[in-house]
């Protein structure tokens, strides 16, 4: 969301980039004796979403096979799930892994929260129309189904794609803003939680951060403190990830990465998810706000917590190209 540039781990091949050559590679690999795990760590990790695009089509013209279902009857595990990740056209991938969090039994509310709380509007849009091509569904619609109370509010706000994208600075504006907020939870009993909304879902980056600057001049406190004692749950979870990632993207999603690898067991799901999702956009700058944060690099911090041929990819795709 911040007007910042990123690097990603994961560069274009560029001259190097020749999808009959990838298409070979990636043949001789499935089909000889055995399966040759490191040409498809190579490949994959070594190309961008839109290479791998064009390989998996010269793939299927060269050998009338599909490249996805030739992998899925070699691979298992998570090995196979993050090639098979890796092989999705990126909007798609978002909106496949929304469905994943709303589909069967239960919510995963922290997948909806840590990828629809982050997007920005062109973003936002390109995955609702990714949902309704791919699963013949409304995302809004099921967003709705699944989630309930004010979590739901704020979810159905930021699907709306409406952020402001105004970069001019209105002084007034920001002092109303922090001002409301100020009033609408800690200055009262009982929190008026559509303000937060109001504010968090619509108001541009450079605003809010703005606003929370000026939020702490008048609480004495930062506006996550605010957050966490005037709200609960998955409320405040999305309300303080919408918060985060406007101060700092990087440190947020440093911070959901080691949620993934540091708990009780490892959230190989999510983590997949975090690591392809962020690869080609700012995955470099994820991994040094890792190492400032908790003191070891990113690509050890998975190594250590992973293992075969699926850790070996995801080391790959965190070092920096």
């Amino acid at each position: 969301m911040a007007l910042v540039y990123h690097e990603g781990t994961v560069k274009p091949a560029g001259g190097n980039h020749d999808p009959e050559q990838a298409s070979n590679r990636l043949h001789k690999a499935i089909r000889g004796l055995g399966t040759d795990e490191k040409v498809i760590i190579d490949v994959l990790a070594g190309h961008i979403n839109y290479e791998r695009q064009e390989i998996k089509k010269m793939y299927k013209t060269m050998f009338g096979k599909d490249l996805v279902e030739d992998l899925k009857g070699d691979l298992s595990g998570h090995f196979e799930k993050l090639c098979l990740y890796l092989l999705m056209p990126s909007r798609m991938f978002d909106a496949w892994c929304l469905y994943q969090a709303m589909e069967g039994l239960g919510t995963d509310e922290e997948r909806l929260i840590e990828i629809l709380c982050t997007k920005t509007n062109s973003e936002i849009q390109d995955i609702k129309e990714e949902y309704q091509t791919f699963f013949k569904r409304s995302l809004q619609d099921d967003v709705r189904k699944d989630t309930s109370g004010n979590f739901q509010h704020i979810l159905i706000s930021l699907l709306q794609g409406n952020r402001s994208e105004d970069q001019e600075m209105d002084d007034k504006k920001v002092q109303k803003d922090a001002r409301d907020l100020f009033e609408a939870g800690e200055n009262r009993v009982g929190t008026h939680t559509s303000v937060f909304n109001s504010i968090l879902a619509s108001r541009s980056p450079p605003h809010l951060q703005a606003v929370f600057e000026q939020y702490r001049r008048i609480s004495q406190q930062d506006i996550e403190g605010a957050i966490r004692s005037e709200t609960s749950g998955n409320l405040c979870k999305a309300f303080l990830a919408i918060v985060k990632c406007i101060k700092d993207p990087t440190e947020y999603y440093a911070e959901c990465i080691h949620k993934c690898i540091k708990g009780l067991g490892t959230n190989d799901e999510r983590l997949m998810e975090l690591i392809v999702s962020h690869s080609e956009i700012d995955l470099k700058d994820i991994g040094d706000a890792y190492l400032k944060k908790y003191g070891e690099s990113l690509p050890l911090a998975i190594k250590g917590d992973t293992s075969g041929d699926y850790g070996k990819l995801l080391v790959r795709l965190a070092t920096p190209q």
